[in-house]
């Protein structure tokens, strides 16, 4: 049975792909990082059903140690780096945090790789925010960046490292350049499920408004179940090399919104709320990927609607806070 090793599995990224490979035969291994508040974070396991199923070990991307123990012991002939500092808004309010979790930690798990088992195959969790503001309409490997956030910038050094690692050492390190990928697993800190949850509590009676920043910024929107199968298929590949894993299309955040809001059967003009606090800084106005690359040399396509997976996210989001409030 071939080993994996899952940074961020508790995470909706790493949820679903530890779903996706258990059921190809893997046997995953999860790095959790324990919270002295709050322990650790297992409902997005648990909604899956995969729990019992993984082998979590304890460890940090900031100590390299522990990633070097963790390496030898499980041995695992396929590693993703999943894990990050990964709200953009919050990387402004703590910009050394997000540099040393999700640029220097990429660095960890490579060097520790290099040290103990330099033939596994690697995958980085990459970002269209690296992008930042466009240099092109639409955003290939080959497009230039311009990251405008702490987090961007971090995920541009965690980018380069691994491409410099394939380089320098002849590592299997591959880069997946994901664009939005939303779930009902996604944190309600990110503006779709924030969509969906508030939808979710207006149509319950739970609130009466939804307050939202730009609703005219615009994202190539995913699911996340679509996107971590593509992880794994760059890791099937024979040489390593770097993705674009999108859609191809764009919508604004008001036309996801419209969709969230008429499939609960509510009116949008009724509770949505403008409000100028929830402005980012620097916006990136617009995100549009290309995934031909990846469609061409993975054979790799979506498969779920932006419709359907908002109003899967909504169905959800009713279903938990029904349970809840019983």
């Amino acid at each position: 049975m071939p080993r994996a090793f899952i940074t961020g599995i508790t995470g909706q990224d790493g949820a679903y792909l530890a779903e996706f490979l258990l059921d190809k035969g893997y046997q995953v291994w999860g790095l959790a990082r324990r919270s002295s508040s709050g322990g650790l974070h297992l409902d997005r396991l648990e909604w899956l059903g995969v729990l019992d199923r993984i082998n979590l070990v304890e460890g940090d991307l900031g100590d390299l140690s522990s990633l070097m123990r963790i390496i030898a012991d499980v041995d695992p002939d396929e590693v993703y780096n999943l894990a990050a500092q990964s709200f953009v808004a919050t990387s402004w309010q703590q910009p050394h945090l997000t540099a040393n979790v999700t640029g220097v930690g990429v660095l960890n798990v490579l060097e520790a790789l290099r040290l103990l088992k330099s033939e596994a195959r690697f995958y980085q969790a990459s970002s269209s925010e690296m992008f930042g503001l466009i240099q092109h309409e639409k955003q290939s490997e080959t497009t230039p960046f311009y990251p405008r956030s702490p987090y961007a910038v971090a995920k541009l050094y965690g980018h380069w490292i691994t491409v410099n690692y394939r380089e320098s050492f002849g590592m299997h390190a591959s880069s997946g350049i994901l664009f939005n990928h939303e779930s009902p697993l996604r944190g309600q800190e990110f503006v779709t499920r924030k969509v969906t949850d508030g939808v979710a509590r207006i149509k319950l009676g739970l609130a009466k408004e939804l307050r939202l920043g730009n609703i005219e910024a615009k994202r190539d929107w995913g699911h996340a179940r679509d996107y971590v199968r593509a992880m794994w298929m760059m890791l099937q590949q024979e040489t390593a090399d770097d993705y674009v894993v999108a859609t191809g299309q764009t919508w604004t955040v008001k036309h996801m919104v419209d969709i969230a809001f008429k499939h609960a059967g509510l009116s949008v003009e009724d509770h949505l709320v403008i409000d100028q606090a929830l402005f980012r800084p620097a916006e990136v106005d617009i995100l549009l990927g290309d995934p031909a690359k990846a469609e061409r040399q993975l054979g790799w396509t979506p498969t779920i609607t932006l419709e359907e997976m908002i109003c899967e996210m909504v169905d959800a989001d009713v279903a938990r806070l029904t349970q809840k409030h019983r």
